[in-house]
């Protein structure tokens, strides 16, 4: 018999998804210290100069902010001043403003890496799999057509063309003045 012929045996129905085991990502789940305010990387950046920090640029209520540890080149976070961890307690004006940043921040993106598509979105608390869980972050993450391939799998390596540091200089060049 053949590994399916057995799982076919198995409780449960078969579906069409195929499972990618990654233990290795364990670390971001089992991890439940969250930082409190006082110590909120999110909450600290703003206090700190834009290239130290990555911080592509500051609205009023908001900020676009490089993730250090990316998907992609050029995945940003936009995300309110504002210590909240919840989307449905910032205000709608903070709402609003972070709307606006990711549509500028996915135009900014397409003029500076020239990519195919985007993905954006927010883990809402820890459990959804939110890092810092006690201020919100919305993600937008560059995709390009096959830009996925074997390293992160095989080798645990993802290949980053640009660092972070010239992609932040050169989206913080490309933003729209006010």
């Amino acid at each position: 018999m053949t590994e399916v012929e057995d799982g076919a045996r198995l409780p449960g129905v078969p579906d069409e998804f195929q499972r990618l085991w990654t233990p290795h990502r364990m670390v971001y789940v089992a991890d439940t210290h969250q930082p409190e305010q006082h110590e909120c990387p999110f909450c600290y950046a703003p206090s700190q100069d834009d290239e130290k920090t990555l911080i592509v640029h500051r609205g009023r209520l908001a900020f676009v902010v490089m993730n250090l540890y990316p998907y992609n080149t050029g995945h940003l976070m936009v995300l309110p001043y504002r210590h909240v961890g919840l989307y449905n307690e910032a205000t709608l004006e903070e709402i609003t403003e972070i709307a606006t940043l990711t549509q500028t921040a996915m135009n900014v993106l397409g003029e500076v890496a020239h990519n195919d598509g985007v993905n954006i979105g927010m883990n809402q608390g820890a459990i959804a799999g939110a890092g810092i869980a006690g201020h919100l972050h919305q993600h937008i993450v560059p995709r390009w057509a096959q830009d996925s391939n074997f390293f992160p799998i095989i080798a645990k390596t993802k290949a980053l063309p640009r660092l972070l540091g010239e992609m932040r200089a050169d989206l913080a060049a490309a933003w729209p003045s006010p």
